[in-house]
């Protein structure tokens, strides 16, 4: 259970936090930036939700989709370290959650027409906010790589401690199916499509 008893600490206001281990941090190191970027994502996921007007079942998809984003935050705040005797599994982010994303992938997915050219953000409120998620999912994932070539993917004893590579694989399946859910989510005639320069006519 997660107790927030007080919201401001005061302990940040020097450019310095704690990764859940209570490793001090600067708040410009990779893996801040990764789960900050994850946390952004979500609310674009949020302001989607707010929005209305998406299918049920694409509603129910990015409800779960919240919940598991809090998870992958609190997996790169985390750095892997071996367990000792004794100690609680920490939350972890698994195949399991990869594999959910590549069925809601392909049950979406296979229901939609081909595409014959990249689209435009656009159409519908919550496909344009889903667009922004879409993008800071990518942002994210890019950090928690950096984060990998700094910090590794092993755990570690002593020493900064590796990043989850299951955490970042989430995040780049997420972001096909956020592209999926997007044309879902403004119907088969929905798409906007780009038309390359050469083939626009200007007014």
């Amino acid at each position: 259970m997660v107790v927030l008893s007080k919201i401001y600490t005061k302990t940040g206001d020097g450019g310095r936090t704690r990764l859940t281990d209570m490793t001090e941090v600067s708040k410009n190191d990779l893996r801040v930036e990764a789960y900050g970027d994850v946390d952004e994502a979500n609310a674009a996921i949020g302001v989607a939700l707010a929005a209305g007007g998406l299918p049920n079942e694409v509603t129910a998809v990015l409800s779960t989709i919240s919940n598991e984003m809090f998870d992958v935050g609190a997996d790169l705040s985390n750095p892997l370290r071996p367990l000792k005797e004794g100690d609680r599994e920490p939350l972890r982010v698994t195949q399991e959650y990869v594999d959910r994303l590549e069925a809601w992938c392909d049950r979406f997915g296979d229901e939609l027409p081909p595409l014959r050219s990249f689209i435009l953000p656009g159409g519908s409120v919550a496909a344009a906010e889903l667009h922004v998620a879409r993008t800071v999912t990518r942002r994210a994932e890019r950090a928690g790589w950096a984060a990998v070539a700094a910090y590794g993917t092993e755990p570690v004893e002593e020493g900064e401690g590796g990043v989850n590579q299951l955490a970042l694989l989430y995040l780049n399946r997420l972001s096909d199916l956020l592209f999926i859910l997007i044309r879902v989510a403004n119907g088969p005639e929905g798409d906007i499509l780009w038309v390359p320069g050469g083939d626009r006519v200007h007014g």
